[in-house]
């Protein structure tokens, strides 16, 4: 079965990501239950939106590149945390139990959301 989730590995498959029209940045931990859960909400969406590019990033094994996002988006890390991009801007980002397929899916396909009002 085909991962809908992508791993982001390294910054410069980080610049291709900012670089593109749209995407969602997820930030896991595996040793966490709250990413355990808010995983299959962004899987979910994944799956039932598979022409917007998922990328998922370990917190715990890419610390460095996870605190690379966080200083080039400008937003505090947390985890879990999922950010959507539009044309390398943040869209929309949430963490902890705002982490839902509902939320991603308002955030990715309202063109004029508000990353604080979703």
């Amino acid at each position: 079965m085909h991962d809908p989730i992508m791993q982001l590995r390294d910054k410069t498959e980080l610049d291709e990501v900012l670089r593109s029209p749209s995407a969602v940045l997820y930030k896991h931990s595996p040793r966490c239950g709250i990413c355990t859960a808010a995983l299959l909400e962004v899987r979910h969406f994944a799956d039932t939106h598979p022409e917007i590019p998922v990328y998922q990033v370990d917190v715990l094994a890419q610390r460095t590149l996870s605190n690379a996002i966080a200083d080039r988006l400008a937003i505090r890390h947390k985890s879990p945390q999922a950010i959507v991009l539009r044309e390398g801007a943040v869209a929309w980002h949430g963490a902890h139990f705002r982490v839902s397929a509902q939320a991603l899916e308002k955030a990715t396909l309202q063109r004029d959301t508000d990353p604080s009002t979703v």
